[in-house]
């Protein structure tokens, strides 16, 4: 889901704040008084704009070095130690990744609002300075100073409408960098708080 190449939801009628004269809008603002949105592509920007998630950039080496911002990581599996992220197809690091054997995972602290922006602007260069990496296990670009980095192999890529669903086993990584997690919420990126 967004911020994968930073699109932006139409903002849709605020559930705390309903109009009492709309076919949706009741006068205590309780989802049982709306008529509820047929389902789109709209429908669900908007409802996941109201879930905060983490912020993770993947990266990948192939022909070229690819990297995307990701809010949709998910631990999988203990036994054997898995994870997915959704890449769209029509990304440019598609590509990429559709061949990789391995990527990075990247898990972004609140110290990096401008590198998950860089990595989530479509056509940027993500590699060049100032962003610091360097090679990692596997040939995998690894980002300087994150609170946590993975090194992934790819063991599926689950086709999902217009994204593939990738699921990799974590082969190597550190999750004792520094700084506190990167959150997105309603389009924009945000320290967690206490």
């Amino acid at each position: 889901m967004p911020p994968a190449e930073n699109r932006t939801a139409p903002r849709l009628p605020s559930p705390s704040s309903p109009d009492p004269g709309s076919p949706r809008g009741g006068t205590d603002g309780s989802a049982d008084a709306r008529a509820p949105l047929d389902g789109s592509p709209e429908l669900l920007r908007a409802a996941f704009r109201r879930h905060p998630a983490g912020v993770a950039v993947i990266t990948a080496r192939g022909s070229r070095l690819a990297g995307f911002t990701a809010t949709s990581l998910t631990s999988v599996s203990a036994e054997p130690p898995l994870v997915s992220f959704g890449v769209g197809t029509a990304s440019g690091s598609w590509p990429v990744i559709a061949e990789a054997e391995h990527v990075g995972v990247h898990l972004l602290g609140e110290h990096q609002r401008e590198l998950a922006g860089l990595f989530a602007r479509s056509g940027a260069d993500r590699f060049a300075p100032p962003t610091r990496w360097r090679e990692g296990p596997e040939g995998v670009p690894l980002l300087e100073s994150v609170p946590v980095w993975l090194v992934c192999r790819v063991v599926a890529r689950v086709p999902a409408g217009d994204h593939r669903v990738v699921v990799a086993e974590v082969v190597a990584g550190d999750p004792a960098g520094p700084g506190r997690p990167l959150v997105h919420h309603d389009g924009c990126y945000n320290a967690l708080r206490d």
